[in-house]
Parts: structure tokens; sequence; C-alpha cells
């Protein structure tokens, strides 16, 4: 039986969570989205109208389709108008344990009593904020791949105190909005999919702040050597730079003289001029024409 989800709640309005707001609503579900001012709404109106022309072209959807997902959106710098009908609120906040953590207590105030939160955090446990919520039983992770209408995973993770039957409505729900859904049933930072990516994604990054090689040289390995179509560069601008500075930043607030300079190269040299990766049309490469598109890119 498919979980009796209606109402969704998207915290956040950036790449991902506009993502997870728009697949959303193509199937049917109502959904508000959820921001901390008319700024960030108008950037997510901007992301979202994109996202219309994407599944035209990459799921063949009608006008008529992309146009009544649209009408499935509503937008709100109010939590509380946002969150008051919501079944489910799933969190797509920045990677900052304090923000995090401030929205939740805010949130568990807030929701109606029936309300499930989930968090798409890329690397922190749910554990992390279970007692922040006050609802702990109604809380665990499910988390998304970029570009979720076609590397349509959701990994939907527990914490101890989570409870099964809401688990499962999770699953259901992930399945219900297109999603291959992958449950695990022990934390795991990282789930699956960032246990695997963060850290090459990481490493690839070290070998430009430690001055190794170059951008285009690193990605150019990496595609010749193993055959991907992107080096670990193009996906960090899919990613976002400023995402990939959040997670470097956890590590550097332990200590690591390695992170501390990744930080800070990634701040001056990326955050600080404006290069947040594709979406900003700047990151490790320019767009609409990156170098690693060129015909000679994998050439000598």
């Amino acid at each position: 039986m498919i979980v009796d989800y209606k109402n969704i709640a998207v915290a956040g309005s950036g790449v991902l969570r506009s993502q997870i707001a728009y697949q959303t609503a193509f199937k049917g579900f109502d959904v508000a989205i959820y921001d901390i001012n008319d700024e960030a709404i108008a950037s997510s109106k901007k992301r979202l109208a994109k996202l219309k022309k994407n599944y035209r072209h990459d799921l063949n959807a009608s006008e008529t389709e992309v146009d009544a997902a649209y009408d499935h959106l509503s937008f709100h710098t109010n939590l509380a108008e946002a969150v008051a009908y919501a079944d489910l609120v799933i969190e797509a906040i920045p990677e900052v344990v304090d923000i995090k953590a401030a929205f939740y207590r805010e949130l568990g105030k807030t929701a109606p009593e029936k309300t499930v939160f989930a968090t798409n955090s890329s690397t922190l446990l749910p554990s992390q904020f279970a007692e922040a919520t006050a609802r702990p039983e109604k809380f665990l992770a499910l988390h998304f791949a970029n570009t979720i209408r076609i590397n349509n995973t959701a990994e939907i993770m527990k914490h101890p105190g989570t409870a099964d039957e809401n688990f499962d409505d999770v699953i259901q729900f992930a399945e219900a909005i297109g999603m291959v859904a992958l449950p695990l049933h022990k934390e795991q930072a990282g789930y699956i999919l960032n246990s695997l990516l963060v850290l090459f994604l990481q490493a690839a990054e070290l070998l430009l702040v430690k001055r190794v090689a170059d951008v285009g040289t690193v990605d150019k390995t990496w595609m010749i050597a193993t055959g991907a179509p992107l080096g670990p560069f193009a996906i960090l601008d899919v990613v976002g730079i400023n995402t990939a500075h959040n997670i470097v930043q956890a590590k550097a607030a332990n200590g690591n003289p390695k992170f501390v300079e990744l930080g800070h190269m990634l701040k001056t040299e990326y955050l600080d001029k404006g290069k947040l990766g594709r979406e900003t049309g700047e990151g490790f490469y320019s767009y609409p024409n990156p170098a690693f598109v060129q015909a000679d890119f994998l050439k000598n």
C-alpha cells in the first residue's frame, strides 16, 4: 500500500532542493518550498523554470505535464505557513551542523504532530539532530543524487530511534516519486553514494591544492584511464563548490591542516569570486562550453 502522504514541504531552494521539489510535484504531490527570504525564493523560481525545459528534453514530458507540476508548487518565507499541512518535510539546507540544528529546533515547534522529518544531508548523521527535532521517532535521512530525474536514487537511512513504520513510509514515498529506494538499516556518514564519492572528489581537490596537477590534467587522467564521462572537477561543478566547501570545512574544524588549506583555497579562489559551479556559469570550468567537452580535451 502506498503511504498516505499528500502534502510535502521542502526546506531550502538551492540546486538539489529545487530538483527534489519539482520531481515530487511532477509525480502529483503538493509541494511547499520554504527558504529564508524573497531573494532565495526568486532564485528557486529561476531554477524551476529551467527544470521545466529539462524535463521536456530528458523525459519527453509534455508542456501540459511540466506546467501541471509547477502548479503543484507553492513558495514561502514563513516556516509555519510552509509546513502547516505537511505530511513530510524534506530538509535540504546548508551542510552546517549549527544551522541544521537550529532549523530542526524551530521545525519541531512549528510542524503538526503528524509530520515526519527527513534530512537530505550529504555527510551528516540523522542522530546528530534527532534530539533537536523533539520527535526522533519521526526523523530519518532521505538522500538524493544530483539530477534526480535521471540519477533516480533515494537512500533512506534510519537512526536508532527512527520508528520502523516511518522508515517504511518514506521508502514507499521515494518509490512513489519515481526513485529507486535504497534502504540503509544502520547509520553511515555519507550513506553509500557519498561514502564513495566524497573521498574521490576530495582526493582530486587535494591533488590541486598540493599543486600536483591542474584541474584539466586530473580530469583528463580519470576520463581516459577509466572511460568515465566526467572527471572529478566537472562533477564538483555539478554538485556546487559551496557544498564542497561546507564539507571540507567540517574536516578543517578538526584541525586537519590539509583541509584547512583546501577550505581556504575554495573560498578565496572560487566562492569569493562568484565561481560556484555549473549553475553560475563558472566553477572549475567555464560554461556552457567547458574545456572537457571539446574534441581535443582527451588528446595529447
